[in-house]
């Protein structure tokens, strides 16, 4: 570790020690890379997202009520209903005629459990294939969630819950003649191969489950956007960050402290997931123009290339924008990347200021390609040079 490595750790260590951090202070630092070392960064991004309050006299007692809150939603939503029902003292009757898998009641509790259902299968997903070249995800949490693993308890984990998905009814498939093909009723869905994923004991859990339960609770809570693809990848970096943390302190509690950074990141950047605001001032599609826009500012011979070949900004910048360059570049560049996003007071118009650079750094080879070769170029990026 170099001196100047070593006086840049001090640095922050003195602004962090402060009673009152001074926000100003740790941005500017933050903006050029923030230390791994001492859990500096995990940290940082707690701060930077508006999470810890900057006064750390309230650090003990705000962490203690947000980690209880956590543990309420953990209490409320990841069980199923039958359970609840026999929890809150119903009687067998009761449970029968009031909230049956077959009630038609749009408010029956098997209702909604059979509608989060679609939404945690689309979550499953996208969660077991996050960051596939690491094997960090399909590791073992060193810290399972003891609320819901507790064979005393009556939770069930998200991923039984996926396993025990069963074609309730028959499957019927018809072809155009109007032959049907019919498949055994009861039949269990098969969603992955036995030996895709790592079977861990009874009381473990791998750290995709953990993802799996962030983002399964945050669509609960936001039932106006739900789960949209492309949230786990978003979600995935900082629970990465969180769950690496050297601290053990800090590091038990990274579910938690996940869940509310990421819905603080996502009040900034939900309006990017929300297809009625696409063409609005806030929606992506102002964003993506505006990449042009100072494209065209900054390199007209660029600018009227892309044009020329008719490379409309949609067809790249979309996944760009939407989850913050995560699928750009590999992961430890991502994190770089966002210890300056998230230390920008206006992030998301530097986040458009990202997407203009890495275009004009990859000029010459777009000025030389055709259609074909510029938008392989473009959909994968991370072959280039990283922004810096």
């Amino acid at each position: 570790m170099s001196t100047a490595y070593k006086n840049r750790i001090q640095e922050f260590k003195v602004a962090l020690a402060e009673e009152k951090i001074n926000l100003k202070t740790l941005r500017e630092l933050c903006f050029n890379g923030i230390p791994f070392e001492g859990g500096i960064r995990a940290l940082c991004w707690k701060i930077l997202l508006n999470y810890l309050p900057v006064d750390q006299t309230q650090w003990e007692s705000f962490l203690k009520k947000q980690r209880e809150v956590y543990s309420q939603f953990l209490k409320e939503m990841i069980i199923q209903p039958g359970i609840a029902n026999a929890n809150l003292g119903l009687s067998r009757e009761d449970v029968t005629m009031e909230d049956h898998p077959l009630n038609p009641n749009p408010d029956s509790r098997w209702n909604t459990y059979f509608k989060d259902n679609e939404i945690l299968l689309q979550i499953d997903k996208d969660v077991r294939r996050l960051y596939p070249d690491m094997a960090f995800f399909q590791r073992p949490t060193e810290y399972p969630c003891q609320l819901i693993l507790d064979p005393q308890n009556d939770y069930e984990t998200l991923r039984r819950r996926v396993e025990q998905t069963t074609l309730k009814a028959q499957t019927v498939n018809c072809n155009r003649s109007g032959v049907t093909n019919v498949s055994s009723p009861g039949k269990a869905l098969n969603l992955y191969p036995s030996n895709e994923y790592e079977v861990l004991p009874n009381g473990s859990e791998a750290h995709w489950e953990v993802v799996e339960r962030i983002l399964f609770i945050y669509a609960k809570l936001n039932p106006g956007i739900a789960y949209v693809q492309g949230m786990n990848e978003i979600v995935g970096p900082i629970y990465y960050t969180f769950a690496t943390d050297p601290n053990s302190e800090w590091k038990e509690h990274a579910e938690a402290d996940t869940f509310f950074c990421f819905t603080n990141l996502m009040s900034e950047n939900r309006d990017n997931f929300i297809k009625s605001l696409d063409d609005s001032q806030c929606g992506i599609t102002y964003k993506m123009e505006s990449v042009y826009s100072m494209l065209k500012d900054k390199d007209m011979e660029l600018y009227l290339k892309l044009e020329e070949q008719n490379i409309k900004p949609q067809y790249f910048t979309f996944r760009w924008l939407t989850l913050l360059l995560s699928q750009e570049f590999l992961l430890p560049d991502v994190i770089r990347i966002w210890d300056t996003l998230f230390s920008d007071q206006d992030r998301f118009h530097f986040l458009i200021l990202v997407c203009c650079a890495m275009l004009i750094l990859i000029r010459d080879n777009l000025l030389a390609g055709d259609f074909t070769v510029n938008m392989r170029l473009l959909i994968t990026p991370s072959q280039t040079s990283t922004p810096s």
